[in-house]
């Protein structure tokens, strides 16, 4: 496994560590109303802080062209202080006099929030002179920002070359849990991939096709396989232009002998809203009005079994529209299912990506998998296969 270097290998105490965390968090009025994030920030910030370091967070927030007082990271500071109950300062601005100012006024075991780094067209673009701006306010660069990491911006990468640079706690946790997942998982290893488009996930699909036992799919993804085995759909959402596509990845694992697991009996209902009138048909009995919005429970008991016998669970995309009842059930049956078999030490269960976060705390299994990542497009593309820029950098060469 490779190794990442990580708190453990850095003395911190009487040091500037500027830590990138993600305070992209959604804030309503001047208030964050979920700081999940920020939480899991936490751990790293205080630990750092109670071994006498000076704690400098980093961080971007929505997507700014140029300095936006509505896209201050001022709330989500006030909300970090919150939660690790403890001071934290501020400054108007991420690099320059006021940032040199306000870190040199820093004592060990302070904490302090830059503004904004995307108020600098430097973030984005990696610019060398915005990097070197950053670094000058630090000593020890310490990347706990998983979420961002497949970006290559200056505070997500770029400072990984200029200073010694350490994964927090967060990126370790998350590291430590995908690699295990994907790259030395107990078998068998099983995937769940839902969601409405197998266009967005193809690369997926691919990557997890070479590395997994069984693969199930789920959400409108699995229309578009049963569109390709020639089965009607109805007015189901689907991608017609892809049903190759779908036909030549069942072929692939097939001749790789690996399963492919698709709905059996699906939910369906003449239109998508809460509590529309729905029934259980076969999954080559929708008729041509009906629409395709959950997994029928066949279909849910045949997930459940391949769970019971796997060992390792990748999770992303949720089965139906999760979002209204009575089409939340198969996601909410199969959650449950797999937070009882890893509270019971049989499986280990990693899941991520925004759909299937939502998901599962609607499921309220959450803290009940072995890891939820709460990145959304690092997640994916840690599943794709892909090399995360702001991992990369923190690799033991």
């Amino acid at each position: 496994m490779t190794t990442f270097r990580t708190l453990d290998h850095v003395d911190v105490k009487g040091k500037r560590i500027l830590v990138r965390v993600d305070l992209n968090v959604p804030i309503e009025n001047g208030v964050v109303t979920d700081a999940t994030r920020i939480a899991r920030a936490a751990p790293a910030i205080t630990e750092i802080a109670d071994k006498g370091g000076k704690v400098i967070l980093l961080s971007h927030f929505g997507r700014p062209k140029e300095h936006d007082p509505k896209q201050s990271l001022k709330p989500a500071a006030a909300e970090v202080a919150r939660i690790i109950k403890r001071p934290v300062g501020f400054a108007d601005d991420c690099i320059g006099e006021v940032a040199e100012r306000a870190v040199a006024a820093m004592r060990p075991g302070d904490v302090l929030c830059l503004e904004n780094t995307r108020f600098h067209e430097g973030e984005e673009k990696n610019d060398p002179a915005f990097v070197a701006a950053l670094a000058r306010l630090g000593d020890i660069w310490v990347n706990d920002a998983f979420s961002a990491a497949h970006r290559a911006h200056a505070s997500t990468e770029g400072l990984g070359h200029k200073l010694p640079a350490y994964a927090g706690r967060t990126m370790q946790a998350e590291l430590e849990a995908l690699t295990k997942a994907l790259e030395d998982p107990d078998r068998p290893l099983v995937a769940v991939v839902g969601g409405a488009k197998i266009s967005t996930k193809l690369d997926l699909l691919g990557n997890l096709l070479d590395k997994v036992n069984v693969l199930i799919i789920g959400g409108a993804m699995a229309n578009t396989f049963l569109l390709a085995q020639g089965k009607k759909i109805g007015r189901s959402l689907a991608e017609a232009d892809l049903a190759a596509t779908a036909h030549k990845i069942m072929t692939k694992a097939n001749a790789a002998k690996r399963e492919i697991v698709l709905p059996v009996d699906v939910v369906v209902a003449d239109k998508l809203a809460a509590h529309a009138l729905s029934s259980v048909v076969d999954a080559d009995k929708v008729g041509a009005a009906e629409m395709i919005l959950d997994i029928g429970p066949r279909s849910i008991e045949q997930v459940i079994s391949v769970l019971a016998r796997a060992k390792t669970l990748v999770w992303n995309g949720p089965f139906g529209a999760f979002e209204m009842e009575p089409f939340d059930n198969g996601t909410i049956e199969v959650a449950e299912a797999a937070a009882e078999l890893t509270e019971a030490g049989k499986l280990i269960s990693v899941a991520g990506g925004g759909d299937t976060v939502a998901a599962l705390k609607v499921a309220g299994v959450v803290d009940r998998l072995t890891y939820v990542s709460a990145a959304g497009g690092a997640f994916l593309e840690w599943l794709e296969g892909k090399a995360l820029p702001g991992v990369e950098v923190l690799r033991v060469k």
